[in-house]
């Protein structure tokens, strides 16, 4: 196989990820707001960037992030909600490939901080846009955080646990 197949692949491969991530973002648009809270979501294609930091590459897995929140504020949210989605989407995404590089951290402890590292962006960003204190909110958004960030590590761990054997050309 030559490096241009390789590359081809790899290319399809991200494709697929990348509207997988859209999809559920779009999918994840349609419910009402979780727990009567505004902000709070499943996180759904975390679970996809979980997949790419330990089953891709570190740059794969950034092109993946912020081609999602480039397109999902277009298409979903507008361009206001970009800098929210790129503030969660940076800090979650740095602290998964932080913690992913040490061997002895579970996937779903990776996936709980990037889901509470997230809404952390986003509150921060909030709060140097608003010039106000969103620390209440914080403590809510940290809790939903944590929940659904466990949830999405587990579905992202059963995944790569059935597909690890195939080669993804890391």
């Amino acid at each position: 196989m030559n490096k241009q197949q390789i590359t081809t692949k790899q290319l399809a491969l991200c494709s697929v990820l990348l509207t997988l991530m859209l999809v559920l973002g779009w999918v994840e648009s349609l419910f009402p707001p979780l727990l009567g809270v505004p902000g709070i979501k499943l996180g759904l294609s975390n679970g996809v960037l979980i997949f790419a930091v330990y089953m891709l590459s570190l740059p794969t897995a950034w092109v993946l992030m912020l081609l999602k929140v480039v397109l999902s504020s277009l298409f979903l949210g507008g361009v206001a909600a970009l800098p929210y989605a790129l503030a969660g989407g940076v800090l979650s995404l740095a602290s998964m490939c932080l913690l992913s590089r040490m061997k002895w951290m579970h996937p779903v402890t990776v996936s709980i901080v990037g889901g509470v590292m997230h809404n952390v962006g986003q509150i921060v960003m909030a709060m140097i846009i608003l010039h106000t204190s969103q620390l209440a909110y914080m403590a809510v958004l940290m809790l939903s955080g944590i929940l659904f960030g466990a949830l999405t590590g587990v579905s992202a761990t059963l995944v790569m646990k059935h597909m690890k054997h195939i080669k993804w050309g890391k």
